[in-house]
């Protein structure tokens, strides 16, 4: 089974294929995620320090144009948890949680 990574925190095994949303809030890294995991808010954002993932999603683009992130950085590092599956060791940074922004997370993504 793949590890995630959180930096500064911990790592913890993850079944194939899961969503890097659900692997982090199943252990207790309260990452933010407010549009149920639609690729819409980019509030689950993360910054992937180590791991092969794939390309960022056509779906990713469109949400990070609509915020006004600029494409360099997420051509080179920002990932919405919500998109990626964990095929993989990876090493993550959460950008927003709930203890850094005070704001509640929305529903649960789908798997």
């Amino acid at each position: 089974m793949p590890n995630v990574t959180v930096f500064g925190g911990k790592t913890f095994e993850v079944e194939m294929g899961k969503k890097l949303v659900l692997a982090l809030e199943d252990n207790d890294v309260n990452i933010l995620h407010q549009c149920g995991g639609n690729a819409k808010c980019t509030t689950c954002r993360v910054e992937v320090l180590a791991g092969d993932f794939l390309e960022v999603t056509k779906k990713e683009k469109k949400a990070f144009a609509d915020k006004g992130i600029d494409e360099h950085l997420y051509e080179d590092y920002l990932r919405l948890s919500c998109q990626i599956r964990v095929n993989g060791d990876i090493t993550v940074r959460p950008i927003m949680t709930v203890e850094s922004t005070g704001k509640i997370a929305g529903p649960r993504p789908a798997d």
